[in-house]
C-alpha cells in the first residue's frame, strides 16, 4: 500500500478577540492507497480545518504536507492548483452543483478543465452517475433532484477524474438516516473499485465505525 498523503505535526491558529485559538496542534496522519480514514469529532473541533489544509484550499498552517510524495509547502499557487486539479476530489455537506447545469454537465466539466475530450467526459460521467442509480437523471438540474440525488451527483463529481486523495466534509450531514446510508454506501464502493484514498470528516459514530480506521480529533490533536 503506496503512501498517498502524510501530515506530520500540522498546526492551525487563529485570532479571535486578541485571543489566539490554537485549532490544531500537531496533528499526525499518514494514509495509504485504497484506505479510508474516518475524522471523527464533533462539531467544532478543527475536522473542516483539517480538511481545507489537506485540500491545499488555505495556507497559514504550520508543519508537513505531504500529498502522493510532494512536499506542498515547497509548491508555490501553480503547483498546489496543479496537485489540488490532478490529485484530489471533494465531496462537502451541501453539494455545491452548478445550478445552471445538468447532473451530468456537474460531472463532466472537472474533466474538461483536466483535458479530458467531451466525449471522454461524457462516457465517464453517465458511467459514474449511472453507477450510483441516476441513469435517468442524468439531465435533471439540481433543482429537481432530491438532497440524496444531489449529494450523489457531488460524489461522482469527486470521483470524475480519479483522483488519488478524497476528501469527504460531513458528506451526509444533511440528510435522513436511510438515504446517509445509501450515499455512504456508494462512495465506499465506489472510492474502492478505483483504488482511491479517502479521509471523511463526521460526527456520526455509526458511520464512522463502516470505514476502514478510525481516528478522532480532540483538543486539536489526533487519538
Amino acid at each position: 500500500m503506496s503512501e498517498v498523503l502524510a501530515v506530520s505535526a500540522l498546526s492551525r491558529s487563529f485570532t479571535q478577540g486578541g485571543a489566539q485559538i490554537d485549532v490544531l496542534r500537531g496533528v499526525d496522519l499518514t494514509v495509504g492507497s485504497g484506505e479510508i480514514v474516518a475524522l471523527l469529532g464533533p462539531s467544532g473541533t478543527g475536522k473542516s480545518t483539517m480538511l481545507q489544509a489537506v485540500g491545499l484550499l488555505e495556507g497559514g498552517y504550520g508543519g508537513s504536507i505531504r500529498l502522493c510524495g510532494i512536499e506542498v509547502a515547497n509548491e508555490g499557487n501553480e503547483g498546489r492548483t496543479k496537485l489540488r486539479r490532478e490529485k484530489l476530489g471533494f465531496v462537502y455537506q451541501f453539494h455545491h452543483l452548478l445550478p445552471d447545469f445538468s447532473a451530468v454537465e456537474n460531472v463532466i466539466l472537472p474533466q474538461l478543465i483536466l483535458g479530458k475530450t467531451l466525449e471522454e467526459a461524457r462516457a465517464r460521467a453517465e458511467s459514474l452517475l449511472g453507477s450510483l442509480g441516476l441513469a435517468q437523471r442524468l439531465d435533471h438540474k439540481p433543482s429537481q433532484l432530491s438532497g440524496g440525488e444531489q449529494q450523489r451527483v457531488a460524489v461522482g463529481r469527486a470521483l470524475a477524474n480519479r483522483p488519488a486523495l478524497v476528501l469527504a466534509d460531513e458528506p451526509t450531514g444533511n440528510l435522513d438516516e436511510r438515504t446517509a446510508d445509501i450515499v455512504i454506501d456508494e462512495f465506499i464502493r465506489l472510492v474502492r473499485e478505483q483504488g482511491s484514498a479517502a479521509v471523511i470528516a463526521t460526527h456520526n459514530e455509526r458511520l464512522a465505525a463502516r470505514m476502514d480506521r478510525l481516528v478522532r480529533l480532540h483538543d486539536g490533536k489526533l487519538e
